[in-house]
């Protein structure tokens, strides 16, 4: 009996997936940005066709920020096999911190007032975040009950800094960090770091193919980089328009790219550096991935360990500042169950709970899917107890998937 001739023969690959292998893009990236997509045409039709507006997407640039500074920190955290859950109490007490220095201790007015609140909030969040890393590095002590016992210190530290009492209101020039009313570069400069990042994409894109080129690896083929830098460029056209396209109240002048978000960036841009190039990012990467073979190599577990939570405490100071310049006060009720959606978004972007696999630039992709679901709960009128509902079922869900892609990869 004679064979067709088909049988046997492997499945032609589809274009789709023969361009993601060719481009080296992540599936997992791709699905979660697929996510994104279906998430917000789903909310703009819940919303009746409130979410995707210029302003909305402002708002919800500037909200993301704040859970996307501490999540590229919570991925070095999860990555190293350790987990932090004090991050919203630390960020409402140096953040409390600040604003009682801000309007209570020093001289209102001054020039340096609310630069020195600033240096002065980084520092506590990073002596903080030393204080967690001694317990867990020094002491062997799990970074689980470490950080319960810091979000229940610091949470109660809030509350005592001033008594329960408001602090308010915040130097004029400190609320521009918040991405208020005046929170922004304005359309001009918008388009100019527009130019400039498609610029720097370019070039890095073509930096990445000498290099490949001079040390003999295999690099893509030249349409595809193309291909590549100008989705870049299409995407950053577009949210230089979105942003562009949200006026001040009662005028038409633009607003353009809010301060949080260029915050933001510059602490992606620094954690991806961190992460990648430097021995400390590769030490990270080896403790999660083998911990025990990590320290028979010669690398200081416990001194990295430290260091960790270190960051993790400073970009709690980062996230506080945003907020209070936001507020334009300080309340202890600030980032209350914060380490819930920083931890999500972390999970979400493919960061591994065993360890050893993180991204950050999944972490900000995260962030910005579990801050639309909080946004268009709110513009539907979902109750608060019914988004903690929400949220934690997403966090549950970010974990099993997790779980199942591991056993997939197997």
């Amino acid at each position: 009996m004679t064979e067709s001739s088909g049988a046997g023969q492997p499945k032609a690959e589809p274009a789709w997936a023969s361009f993601l292998k060719m481009a080296e893009i992540d599936t997992r990236m791709v699905a979660m940005v697929a996510v994104l997509v279906a998430v917000w045409f789903g909310l703009h039709l819940m919303t009746d066709g409130i979410f995707l507006t210029a302003r909305n997407l402002y708002n919800l640039a500037v909200q993301s920020s704040v859970v996307g500074i501490m999540a590229t920190g919570m991925v070095l955290v999860i990555v190293a096999r350790h987990i932090d859950l004090s991050v919203g109490s630390v960020m409402g007490f140096t953040g409390m911190i600040i604003a009682w220095l801000q309007v209570d201790v020093f001289p209102i007015g001054t020039a340096w007032n609310w630069p020195s609140t600033i240096i002065l909030g980084l520092i506590m969040g990073g002596v903080i975040g030393a204080f967690n890393g001694y317990w867990v590095a020094y002491r062997g002590i799990p970074a689980f009950v470490v950080t319960l016992g810091g979000l229940l210190m610091f949470r109660g530290g809030a509350f005592l800094v001033t008594d329960g009492r408001t602090v308010a209101p915040m130097d004029p020039t400190y609320q521009l960090l918040g991405g208020g009313i005046d929170g922004s570069i304005g359309p001009t400069w918008s388009w100019i770091f527009g130019l400039v990042a498609i610029g720097l994409v370019a070039f890095l894109a073509w930096q990445n193919r000498q290099s490949r080129l001079k040390h003999g690896f295999p690099t893509k083929p030249v349409v595809v980089e193309w291909v590549m830098v100008a989705i870049w460029a299409v995407l950053i056209v577009g949210f230089v328009l979105v942003m562009n396209s949200y006026t001040k109240p009662r005028s038409d002048i633009p607003r353009g790219i809010p301060v949080p978000v260029l915050i933001l960036i510059a602490v992606v841009v620094g954690m991806s550096l961190i992460s990648k190039i430097t021995r400390f990012g590769r030490y990270v990467f080896a403790m999660g991935g083998n911990p025990r073979a990590a320290e028979l190599s010669g690398i200081d577990v416990k001194k990295t360990t430290m260091m960790i939570f270190m960051i993790m405490g400073v970009l709690c100071g980062i996230a506080a500042v945003i907020t209070t310049a936001r507020l334009n006060a300080g309340a202890n009720s600030m980032g209350m169950l914060a380490e819930l959606s920083v931890i999500a978004a972390a999970v979400i972007g493919g960061t591994s709970l065993a360890g050893g696999v993180g991204s950050i630039a999944g972490a900000i992709l995260g962030a910005v899917i579990m801050q639309s679901l909080e946004n268009g709960m709110v513009l539907m009128g979902v109750s608060s107890a019914m988004r903690q509902v929400i949220i934690g079922l997403v966090l549950i869900l970010a974990v099993w998937f997790d779980t199942m892609y591991k056993k997939n990869q197997r």
